[in-house]
């Protein structure tokens, strides 16, 4: 684990920044939006957290948090430094657990029956912004997949990542017993 005895470097007032294996890119570059909408992502989970979800929904979201940091690691350091400084990241494991969440929360709530609004509980409305979040964040890593080597495991997560967190939050909704907010056509 890397120790911060300070927090500001300086090293980043041009505009530039030190990915894993030490290459300095523009703090633009689409590796950093990449990695920095998965850092994004992550703070909107916590946020979610801090609202008081159901414990269940705690339990798993923690253990995601880790997973996002291990991936916006796997995102942060280029597949040609990889060779030299394995990262951690996230594994076919991973996304078959959110699929069985997917599948065990969908259970509890039952099939969609109309277009959903994001809203209901505070919990569960922010859990819809960690999914509009965590969308962008697949959009940001398949632009950077066409231009640079991902880690395969990448945007397989975040897809699946994105449709747990749209369950989670009607899972949510459902513990709080707040209706779900319906799409209403035309109003």
């Amino acid at each position: 684990m890397p120790k911060l005895d300070r927090i500001y470097t300086k090293t980043g007032d041009a505009g530039m920044t030190g990915l894993g294996g030490g290459q300095r890119v523009p703090k633009d570059s689409q590796r950093v939006e990449a990695y920095g909408t998965v850092d994004e992502l992550n703070s909107q989970i916590g946020v979610a957290l801090a609202t008081g979800l159901c414990d269940r929904l705690t339990t798993e979201l923690t253990v995601i948090q880790n997973e996002l940091f291990d991936l916006g690691a796997d995102l942060a350091t280029p597949a040609t430094s990889q060779a030299r400084h394995p990262v951690t990241t996230v594994e076919a494991r991973h996304i078959e657990k959110l699929e069985r969440l997917i599948d065990e929360f969908n259970e509890v709530v039952g099939p969609l029956t109309n277009f959903l609004l994001p809203g209901g509980s505070p919990g569960a409305a922010v859990l819809h912004v960690a999914r509009t979040t965590c969308r962008r964040a697949e959009r940001e890593a398949t632009t950077l997949s066409r231009e640079e080597a991902i880690g395969p495991t990448v945007l397989p997560y975040l897809n699946r990542l994105s449709d747990a967190l749209f369950v989670m939050a009607r899972y949510e909704n459902h513990e709080r017993d707040v209706a779900e907010p319906l799409w209403k056509p035309g109003v």
